[in-house]
This record gives structure tokens, C-alpha cells and sequence, in this order.
């Protein structure tokens, strides 16, 4: 029993440097745990907006149409006898397209001619014989009543000589007509008759129709209700209008390519269309290529001035509420996120065009929008400059500074 003793003795005191040893190194690993970092903010694209005069285009779809058109039509009965042409080709004014049979022409105004040399005979026997009772008038030996006979004859006489000449001239024309020539320079379109084929002045026979395409013609839509906000804008001063920019239209072809010679402005409609609610609005093309045809469907885009104190901010940076309202986020000058509720106008390529909401100056975050919450801290980086472009005419352009 006394061996014992010192074997317990040894184990407790083994015990409790164990635990010691244990309760230190917990103490250690405790001190030697990290404090938790504090979160880093989101990293957000923001770009500086700022005010000025931002031009306004309407985009609107139309057609193109021939600057002149002539339908060649016969105007006088008869066999053609030749086509002079080529279908589709140019050809100039005064050219000779068709050759109608002209021997009956030529045998009508022969006779006409002859007319007029029997009424030329008649009138000089009928003046003869009027001054010869004139000259006895104041004697016995004709009467009153025969020395107005005749110069009432010779009258007669005189006006039958104009009608004479006067269808000399109607056969000459007719047989003119028998050469159907192109009363305007352009494009000749097919040939409705052929050789040997009969036509008819009384039935007006379309022969072929020229189309001036050099310059175009683009007959554009507009809706009524645009052109009434349009000059609702002008009034009031939010929209400067005057200048040659109002003459400035460009367009966009049927395969989305744009046509590189602009147009002019040539009129707007003053009546509204009852059935579609539009006005016709006529702008005018060069087109010494030929590249416009009449009846394409076209996209034109028309300056109609600048709004004033307006700001270009890209597409990006713009959303919509759920009330269907236009929003950006802005960064402060502490970096919190801020929401602003804009008034928007229209699209200017891929900028919105903005009246309202924004201070001059702003930064709205372009990029990293859906990391960032109002009162929410960010890291904001600015975006990176867009390639430069050719300066405008005037300074009627609002810049998104980067």
C-alpha cells in the first residue's frame, strides 16, 4: 500500500501540467485569429454629363418617287412603224421614240394647203371687186346694197384664208405627231406596243413612260400628333428652331445601309390624312448614280432644331421604373449612389436625349448598375473617352464628358 503513494502522486501532478499546456495553446490560437475586414465597395463606370443644345431628328419612313414622270401616249391614229429605243435606257429629251405610219399626215396637209390657196385666190378676186364698188359709190351706177355686198364678200373671203391657214397648221402638227419624240430627259420603261401594232389618239395608246430619277423625290409620313408636339416645343422655347438645319436629311436604304449624298427639305403637308393621321413631308436627292429607284422604301431622318439645356446620357445608364418612369444613378462627391428621376425626349444615336433631372456636371454610372443601391458607397471609375468625331458646324452640340 505505501508503494502506491507515489504513483498517484506523479499522475496527478502529470495531469495538471497537461492542462495547463492545453489552456495556454487555446489561449494562443485565440490571440492569433484576424479581426474581420471591412467590405471593399463595388467598383462602378461612371461618365459627367453636361448641358447644352442637343440637335432633334425625326426618323420617318417613306418612298422614293421620280423627280418627273411622262407617259408617252399617241396623238394621232395610225400603224407604228418603228421603235427607236432601247427599253431601260436614257434617253434625252426631244429623242425620237416611235414612227407612226404619216403617209395619210402628209396627204391631210397637202390638201390643207391646197385650201389655203383657193381661199387666198377667193380673197384677192373678192377685194378686187370691193374696190371697184367702192370707187363707184358716189355715182348711179351701182347701187348701196352691192357695194356692201361686196365688201362683205371680201370679209367672207378673208376669214375663210385664216381658217385655211389655220388647219395648214392643224396638218402640220398631226403630222408631226406621227414622230413621237420624249417630251423629258430619263429612264424609258418598256415599250407597251410593238412594230406593226395600231394606236389610237381618241383612246390616248400609252406607248412607253420616261421617269426623271436625277434628282429623287422621297415622300416621307409624319404623324400628326409629332408635328403638333414639334411646334408645341418651338413655343414655349424648349426646342430653337431656324437655320439651314432644317434642311438636312439623311437616309437609310432598304438593306440598312446609308445613302451617302444628303438631301433637302422640300415642303411639309399642311393637311392630315384622315385615314393613317399623317402629313406628307417631300425632301429631294441627288442621285446621279441611279442607286435610287422610284418605289423603294426608305428611312429618312430629318434635323428639325436643338433642344435647349438639354444632356446627351447614354442608353446604358438609363432604366425604368416600375411606374414606367426614366431613372439613372449618380454618384456624389462622396462617392454615395443616388437615384434621379429624368425627363426624357428622344434617342440621339445611342445617347438618350434628357430635359430634365439631372445637374450639369453629374456623374450617372454607365456600367456596374446592378451592383449598386442609393446610399450605397462605390468605387467610381471614369469612363473611358469616345473616339473623337469632326466638330459640328455650330455649337448647338450637348457633350458626354468621360
Amino acid at each position: 500500500m505505501h508503494l502506491r503513494q507515489p504513483n498517484l502522486h506523479r499522475s496527478g501532478m502529470l495531469l495538471t501540467v497537461l492542462a495547463l499546456a492545453l489552456a495556454l495553446g487555446l489561449a494562443g490560437c485565440k490571440k492569433a485569429t484576424p479581426a474581420p475586414a471591412a467590405p471593399t465597395p463595388p467598383e462602378v463606370t461612371v461618365a459627367a454629363v453636361h448641358a447644352g443644345n442637343v440637335p432633334l431628328s425625326v426618323e420617318l419612313p417613306g418612298r422614293t418617287t421620280p423627280f418627273l414622270v411622262a407617259q408617252v401616249r399617241a396623238r394621232v391614229d395610225g400603224v407604228v412603224q418603228a421603235r427607236n429605243f432601247v427599253e431601260g435606257e436614257d434617253v434625252k429629251a426631244g429623242q425620237l421614240l416611235y414612227r407612226i405610219d404619216a403617209a395619210p399626215y402628209r396627204a391631210a396637209l397637202a390638201n390643207a394647203q391646197a385650201a389655203q390657196q383657193k381661199a387666198a385666190a377667193n380673197l384677192a378676186a373678192a377685194t378686187a371687186s370691193a374696190n371697184r364698188y367702192r370707187s363707184l359709190v358716189g355715182g348711179t351706177a351701182v347701187s348701196k346694197q352691192a357695194v356692201d355686198n361686196a365688201i362683205a364678200a371680201e370679209g367672207q373671203a378673208a376669214a375663210d384664208l385664216a381658217a385655211a391657214r389655220a388647219g395648214v397648221e392643224t396638218a402640220r402638227i398631226n403630222l408631226s405627231y406621227t414622230n413621237v419624240v420624249a417630251p423629258i430627259a430619263g429612264r424609258s420603261s418598256v415599250s407597251q406596243v410593238t412594230q406593226g401594232a395600231y394606236v389610237q389618239a381618241g383612246s390616248a395608246t400609252l406607248l412607253t413612260t420616261i421617269q426623271q430619277i436625277d434628282p429623287m423625290f422621297v415622300d416621307l409620313s409624319q404623324s400628326s400628333v409629332a408635328g403638333l408636339q414639334l411646334r408645341r416645343d418651338i413655343a414655349s422655347g424648349d426646342v430653337k428652331a431656324g437655320g439651314a438645319m432644317h434642311t438636312d436629311v439623311k437616309l437609310t436604304l432598304e438593306d440598312g445601309s446609308v445613302y451617302p449624298l444628303a438631301g433637302k427639305l422640300q415642303f411639309s403637308g399642311v393637311t392630315v390624312d384622315p385615314a393613317t393621321g399623317s402629313v406628307t413631308v417631300r425632301a429631294s436627292f441627288p442621285n446621279p448614280q441611279h442607286v435610287l429607284l422610284p418605289g423603294m422604301f426608305v428611312h429618312a431622318s430629318i434635323s428639325q432644331g436643338s433642344a435647349a439645356n438639354a444632356m446627351l446620357v447614354p442608353a446604358s445608364a438609363v432604366t425604368h421604373n416600375p411606374q414606367g418612369d426614366a431613372t439613372a444613378m449618380v454618384v456624389g462627391n462622396d462617392n454615395k449612389v443616388a437615384v434621379r428621376t429624368l425627363e426624357t425626349k428622344s434617342m440621339s444615336g445611342a445617347n438618350w436625349i434628357v430635359t430634365k433631372g439631372l445637374a450639369d456636371g453629374e456623374r450617372v454610372i454607365v456600367a456596374g448598375v446592378q451592383l449598386a443601391r442609393p446610399g450605397m458607397v462605390v468605387k467610381p471609375v471614369v469612363a473611358p473617352a469616345a473616339p473623337a468625331t469632326p466638330a459640328p458646324a455650330a455649337d448647338n452640340i450637348a457633350t458626354v464628358a468621360h
